[in-house]
């Protein structure tokens, strides 16, 4: 990849879309040599207020691009776009 992208999953405890998600991620960014940070919107209010009704996000350099399922296709196009970027 030409350049760093930070990639983040917003998750719960216990939602079975969440771990769907999670493993969606970490096998496409692992393709890109990405790490994937999960983070838990229960630990943080605002997080929790804004996206506890769509989780899991996915969530590419800050922005959100995807809710509730992660289609590993779409995620490599998003990756492969978000790298080439200047």
């Amino acid at each position: 990849m030409s350049r760093s992208v930070e990639v983040e999953v917003l998750t719960k405890q216990g939602c079975h879309l969440c771990e769907e998600a999670m493993a969606v991620a970490r096998e496409v960014c692992a393709e890109f040599s990405v790490p994937v940070l999960e983070r838990d919107i229960t630990d943080d209010a605002e997080l929790l207020a804004s996206f506890a009704e769509e989780i899991p996000v996915l969530r590419i350099d800050g922005q959100v691009k995807d809710f509730w399922r992660i289609d590993p296709h779409r995620l490599r196009r998003l990756l492969r776009e978000a790298s080439s970027a200047s």
